[in-house]
């Protein structure tokens, strides 16, 4: 997703004057760098200062720019989070916050580089729409919408590389933000998550199939603030069973808002959820093995499922 990201700011940046790129200590490559060499007025890397990066890109608002923030998302979103809720909540200006591999995607550089909290600090804020595409296609028609459609702040969770593809597929063709999509449509259980995350659920889904013969729905909540209640409470009320797998921990997660609607709704089905763990992670590993010690593998996430 970073390049396809850089591709679609270039792509957009060139057509329209009004984007603007601020970066905060990455050094620019492929079509950041071809921006930041045909654009350098629309181009700042503000250098190891999250802080300043948000401040600079609410002026630049302010003046009628449309400012894309990128870098690593903990530096993204937890560095500044003053300015964020200020400079950008507080004055509802159209400034897009990218959170770049989001989750645990940085899993062997620790702590400090695994935002397993963004939803929740992002989703708190009042005025700001919080997206996780789940693949490059859904991130580049993101990306449009926050260049000339939003009217408020954005957090976009976004992946690292090698994203597959996956809605070229996808049951519902349409992408639309603010609505649930369907990747895949079945009638025994409706699987839900967001981001790259949709891809686990795409391995369990054939898992179930082929073992079980179980048909799923797999479900992608792109877009998580503002949250989809019609679509939402179509399939609360359809399925007899609902997973909500996701990379975050539990607290503030997209399982604890949909079980509060269903709940506040009165639509009382079987909800499961599989979260990280409400822990910080000292174990050392790649991003698979990070999930794995965290309940989040393919044969792990079934044993939740099959549990009565």
């Amino acid at each position: 997703m970073r390049n396809k990201f850089a591709d679609a700011i270039f792509e957009i940046g060139s057509v329209n004057k009004n984007i603007c790129a601020l970066v905060a200590d990455i050094s620019p490559a492929g079509s950041m760098e071809k921006f930041r060499k045909k654009y350098p007025d629309r181009f700042i890397n503000c250098g190891v200062a999250e802080q300043s990066m948000i401040g600079i890109s609410a002026g630049l608002a302010l003046k009628g720019m449309r400012p894309f923030c990128y870098t690593i998302a903990t530096f993204a979103l937890f560095r500044p989070f003053e300015f964020i809720r200020v400079d950008l909540g507080y004055q509802n200006l159209p400034v897009t916050v990218i959170g770049m591999g989001a989750g645990l995607i940085y899993s062997t550089l620790g702590g400090t580089h695994h935002s397993m909290e963004d939803i929740a600090i992002a989703s708190s804020i009042p005025n700001m729409t919080v997206l996780a595409p789940c693949d490059p296609i859904e991130m580049k028609l993101a990306t449009i919408w926050c260049a000339t459609k939003s009217k408020g702040p954005v957090y976009m969770r976004l992946g690292k590389v090698g994203e597959p593809e996956i809605t070229k597929d996808a049951y519902d063709k349409k992408f639309t933000i603010g609505k649930l999509r369907y990747i895949k449509k079945g009638e025994d259980i409706a699987l839900i998550s967001y981001g790259i995350t949709i891809n686990v659920l795409i391995e369990v889904s054939k898992e179930l199939k082929n073992k079980q013969n179980i048909n799923c729905s797999i479900i992608n909540m792109h877009t998580i603030k503002p949250l989809d209640k019609k679509g939402l409470e179509k399939i609360l009320k359809k399925y007899k069973k609902i997973i909500i797998v996701e990379e975050h921990v539990p607290y503030g997660s997209v399982s604890s808002m949909i079980k509060s609607y269903a709940y506040e709704n009165k639509i009382f089905t079987d909800i499961k959820s599989v979260t990280l763990k409400d822990e910080f992670i000292h174990f050392y590993g790649s991003h698979k093995e990070l999930l794995n010690k965290h309940g989040l593998s393919t044969s792990k996430i079934i044993k939740k499922i099959n549990e009565k």
